[in-house]
């Protein structure tokens, strides 16, 4: 039989109970801090409002006072007291250095002025501020006693008396006591009732999870078994001691959990392989096998020592010290670079034994990629950085040990660490333009452009440049007839055309011709530039775009450059929508062609 728990026993009454005393507490706590702190805030408040007011007066009524002193009326000095005057402010009084009463702002006490002041607080003429209770009203009111100096400041020339109502913001502070202390009652109460009900819905759960417990343990779903207890709590903890003696449910999760585990295996984007305590495969998954190129049903039962081809290197005990991991290069075995990363974990019984092993395979092909990148790109950044530092190192030294007295020797040697000095220059701004772009920080500033003129202004300056040199080039233009006008960053374009033309210079022979083409499609306008160097080699075509990359590394350097110039030409024209490739042929020349996004214009709207 069911004992049935009485109200002021359950738990329903007891959490309620408990949370409305700890509410209450609380609330009286946190009350009496504030009130306080309200009171003591406030009051200090209107306090240091007051004092500064009155001090502020002081200052701007000494010149009024001053004149007043000069036979002046004393109007002005009145007026002043009654603005000032507020509805704190019971009274303002201006008394001069002798004691005489010369203004004050009470209607009521106008027949002071003139004589000599009535107020004990006077006699000694002292500056002070302190709270009294009016001997009149009984209301605590605030007395602020200012010096009022000559407008020299070397003299005191009168008293400045205030009077304000403070009674009022201490009135103020027990309003706010008695509106929170109300508050305090009705949160209290409405706190009770829902504290009631918050407890109903925990203990109504708890007492419906002890019932199905109890038929969940005696394998009954279709009646209930009473339990005796002085509360819910304690009848559920009887129920859940039942419950751990059965084995049914336990059985139903643990097939569940294989389910998932099947599943979440299936699905995985790493290959997982799982091997019993000799290093047999007993289980793994479809990536695993992706991964591998074979079939689950090939390797089960197969070492994964061969399966991974790590026969010659590890066994299988080695392979359980290796918390790093090891890198997998099965690019030899498949058409495409394949580098995995294995992971080993020790399948572990609680009593310690071995049981066997995990393996976690992750395509890092793409990670190795990059990283192998990374070290080139550091690798050609230092050496490019190295080759002028050592060059600039060797001449200052020799400038050190004398060098700079020969007249002949140390123009040339300074010229020399100069050049230096702005190729690596040139070279780190290169870097930082690169930088920018990879971050994308660089935004394009377009505007519409004759494409025409702007690229006969470039060839135009490298006119300029060819007369200056002993290889006579010739630069050859062949446009189309039509006026092109795109959108595009004019200094960006520029420095496309300059990089590629310079290049054309390097590597033309003496004679050669430069050919510069303009033409247009259907969206797109194509600008090609042509020369008759040395050409490159179809191998090295894919990547002249790459940073420092060289086809004739030696030559390139001893011809300056940073090696930069194509890779940051190429970055320029992605941001511009279009694109730029090269066609070569060896010891007949190369073209480099650009071609960037158009939209014609119709002709009468530029007339």
């Amino acid at each position: 039989m069911k004992k049935k728990i009485r109200f002021f026993s359950s738990v329903h009454f007891k959490i309620a109970v408990v949370f409305v005393l700890l509410l209450m507490i609380s609330i009286e706590i946190i009350g009496a801090i504030f009130i306080r702190e309200l009171e003591s805030t406030t009051i200090k408040s209107f306090e240091e409002s007051v004092t500064s007011q009155v001090e502020t007066l002081a200052t701007n009524i000494s010149g009024e006072l001053n004149k007043y002193r000069e036979d002046v009326e004393a109007s002005n000095l009145k007026r002043t007291l009654s603005e000032f005057a507020k509805s704190d402010i019971l009274e303002a009084r201006l008394v001069d250095e002798k004691g005489t009463v010369l203004a004050t702002s009470d209607p009521n006490l106008q027949s002071d002025v003139g004589k000599k002041n009535d107020f004990e607080l006077f006699n000694t003429f002292n500056q002070r501020q302190e709270e009294q209770r009016d001997p009149i009203t009984g209301r605590r009111v605030y007395i602020n006693i200012q010096q009022v100096y000559s407008p020299t400041g070397d003299s005191v020339i009168g008293y400045l008396y205030v009077k304000s109502d403070i009674e009022s913001k201490y009135q103020e502070v027990n309003d706010i006591a008695v509106i929170f202390l109300t508050a305090s009652m009705i949160a209290l109460t409405v706190s009770l009732v829902i504290a009631l009900l918050v407890s109903r819905t925990i203990t109504k759960p708890i007492s419906e999870m002890r019932q199905q417990a109890m038929r969940i343990a005696n394998g009954d779903y279709s009646h209930k078994v009473e339990v005796y207890g002085k509360d819910e709590l304690g009848q559920l903890g009887e129920t859940i001691n039942e419950v751990s003696a059965r084995t049914e449910e336990a059985q139903e999760i643990m097939e569940a959990e294989r389910r998932r585990l099947d599943s979440v295996l299936s699905h995985m984007t790493d290959g997982v392989i799982g091997t019993d305590r000799r290093g047999n495969i007993i289980i793994a998954n479809d990536m695993a096998m992706e991964f591998l190129h074979t079939q689950s049903e090939d390797v089960l039962g197969q070492s994964i020592l061969e399966l991974l081809r790590l026969n010659e290197d590890y066994t299988f005990r080695s392979l359980l010290e290796q918390p790093e991991g090891i890198l997998l290069d099965l690019t030899e075995n498949y058409a495409q670079p394949m580098i995995l990363k294995a992971e080993f974990s020790m399948i572990r019984r609680e009593s310690g034994f071995i049981s066997g092993l995990v393996c976690v395979l992750h395509d890092v092909t793409e990670k190795e990629k990059d990283e192998e990148e990374r070290r080139q790109f550091v690798s050609n950044v230092s050496h490019e950085l190295r080759t002028p530092l050592t060059s600039l190192r060797s001449y200052l030294e020799a400038l050190a040990d004398g060098a700079w007295q020969d007249p002949e020797v140390a123009p040339e040697f300074l010229k020399v660490t100069q050049e230096e000095t702005n190729r690596m220059i040139r070279m780190i701004n290169d870097l930082l333009q690169l930088s920018r772009m990879d971050s994308n920080k660089i935004e394009l500033k377009k505007e519409l452009v004759n494409l025409n003129e702007l690229f006969d202004y470039v060839l135009d300056r490298f006119d300029m440049v060819i007369k200056d040199s002993e290889k006579n080039y010739t630069i050859k233009r062949e446009y189309t007839m039509r006026t092109i006008w795109v959108e595009i960053d004019t200094d960006r374009i520029v420095q496309v055309l300059d990089n590629i033309l310079n290049n054309a210079m390097k590597y033309s022979p003496a004679g050669g011709t430069i050919t510069c083409r303009l033409l247009e499609t259907h969206k797109n306008v194509i600008l090609s530039i042509s020369d008759e160097g040395l050409g490159i080699p179809k191998k090295n075509l894919g990547r002249v775009f790459d940073r420092f990359y060289r086809v004739d590394k030696a030559r390139s350097r001893a011809m300056g450059g940073s090696g930069l110039g194509l890779a940051i030409s190429k970055e320029s024209i992605n941001a511009h929508g279009g694109s730029i490739w090269v066609e070569s042929e060896e010891d007949k020349g190369s073209t480099f062609f650009i071609s960037l996004p158009y939209e014609p214009y119709e002709e009468d709207l530029w007339e």
